[in-house]
């Protein structure tokens, strides 16, 4: 994938606009620096970013539009507009069902940034999208949003309110808008306009409440005729949206600068937890994996080999490889001295454990004595025991890693008796005998060597 040069050098010299062009270059360098395959696995992550950084740079305002899907929402955006909007641009990273277009006569354009414009982004109603992908839509597409247009036609039905509460947890200005009050008699109108400010009024402010006809239905007009009698005509009012247009001006006019130096900060840090978060859920995934994989081939290398010793000897190179590649997941590019080395360490920390090994010792002995026969009675529980004792290598390393190349708090001993306490050695025994019985069953010349 091919990332977007993100060096600027914004005209704007705000301080916290230039603090937030900066946050979203930090978070991307946090992107690029990851290894390959995490970086691979966060490219959704970090289009966005790029597209993030390109918004905030370009002065870019978004007004994110929700609502029923009868309540008026394209309407409204051809209002504003002046003209039905016949074509539209799919906002790269979004959904497919959101589109925008932009406001070129909202005469707002943020000083020092000749590219700034004003989008206005059309969501599906969310009433068309079951509750699960509602939540996920409106948190996708209000993270971006610098403003939030919020459409009803009446009261607020419970969809309607959820959705709302919704929104407002992602902590952007939001505007409620009544549409379709050309539908209503005065005093209704009035009644449900109340009824909405006391509803929301712990969300939203009564002055981001306003009242719009965004496509008001044809009225009956009787016009005297000239040679006397009457005519009938139906005539289409214009739309009544400049209470909204005013507030929307007003609201940029004053803080358009810092909704987009605000809402791009926030996004940066909301991407840079999440790519944390699953940095570390992947790189436990793949060290888990790794681990697992070591103990199982240990297994069966102890297991297997006849020769006196060689076993033994197999099943440390194998716990020294292993740390190497752990240390690789962690950005820690372990040398095989500095793995047996730490390998020695966490045996040394493992105290009474470390007998556990003295099993294999003697296993391995015994395998020399009999001349190889012994490794039919010994072959499971010696390859067994010593998977096990990788794998508490490998839990242990991983805990190392995990910290920068440290202990952490603690001390070797402390992680290693917390590890020891925690892992049920019954069942990773269990686990690498059956991974040696399926290797003896792939065996034909094994039959009757189990143990």
């Amino acid at each position: 994938m091919i990332i977007t040069n993100t060096k600027s050098n914004p005209s704007v010299q705000d301080p916290q606009y230039r603090e937030a062009v900066r946050s979203v270059e930090t978070t991307i360098d946090q992107l690029r620096r990851c290894p390959d395959g995490e970086r691979e696995r966060l490219q959704k992550d970090l289009a966005q970013l790029n597209e993030m950084f390109e918004k905030v740079t370009q002065g870019r305002v978004e007004i994110v539009i929700f609502g029923e899907i009868s309540t008026g929402k394209s309407a409204l955006i051809n209002a504003l507009i002046g003209k039905a909007v016949a074509e539209v641009d799919v906002q790269g990273g979004w959904t497919k069902q959101v589109w925008g277009t932009a406001w070129e006569g909202a005469g707002h354009r943020i000083h020092g940034l000749e590219s700034s414009e004003v989008v206005l982004v059309d969501t599906p109603g969310i009433n068309e999208v079951d509750g699960g992908d509602r939540a996920e839509l409106a948190e996708t597409t209000a993270r971006r949003a610098d403003l939030i247009l919020f459409v009803t036609d009446s009261d607020l039905n419970e969809i309607e309110y959820a959705s709302l509460v919704e929104l407002a947890a992602v902590q952007k200005p939001i505007i409620l808008v009544f549409n379709k009050i050309d539908l209503y008699q005065e005093h209704d109108r009035k009644a449900l306009f109340e009824t909405l400010k006391s509803r929301v009024g712990e969300i939203i402010p009564a002055e981001h409440m306003v009242l719009t006809a965004a496509d008001p239905r044809e009225i009956e007009h009787v016009i005297e005729q000239p040679a006397g009698g009457e005519k009938t005509e139906w005539l289409k009012p214009e739309p009544d949206v400049e209470q909204l247009k005013v507030l929307i001006l007003e609201t940029l006019e004053k803080e358009g600068l810092g909704l987009i130096a605000l809402n791009a900060a926030m996004y940066a840090a909301d991407k840079s937890d999440k790519i944390s978060t699953m940095r570390i859920v992947m790189r436990n995934e793949q060290a888990d994996q790794i681990i697992w994989t070591m103990a199982a081939t240990k297994a069966m290398v102890v297991a297997f080999n006849p020769a006196v010793f060689l076993d033994v000897i197999g099943g440390f190179a194998i716990d020294a490889l292993m740390i190497v590649t752990l240390s690789k997941v962690y950005g820690l590019n372990f040398s095989m001295a500095q793995a047996r080395e730490l390998s020695k360490a966490i045996w040394k920390a493992a105290g009474v454990f470390a007998l556990g090994e003295l099993v294999s010792w003697s296993a391995s002995l015994f395998k020399g004595l009999t001349v190889g026969l012994g490794s039919a009675i010994t072959m499971i529980p010696h390859g067994a025991a010593a998977g096990c004792s990788s794998y508490i290598i490998g839990r242990a390393a991983k805990h190392y890693f995990e910290h920068g190349g440290s202990w952490g708090a603690g001390s070797a001993k402390s992680v290693v008796s917390e590890i020891l306490a925690q892992t049920d050695k019954d069942s990773v025994v269990n686990h690498l005998k059956d991974e040696i019985r399926q290797k003896l069953n792939w065996n034909r010349h094994a039959d009757g060597q189990t143990g």
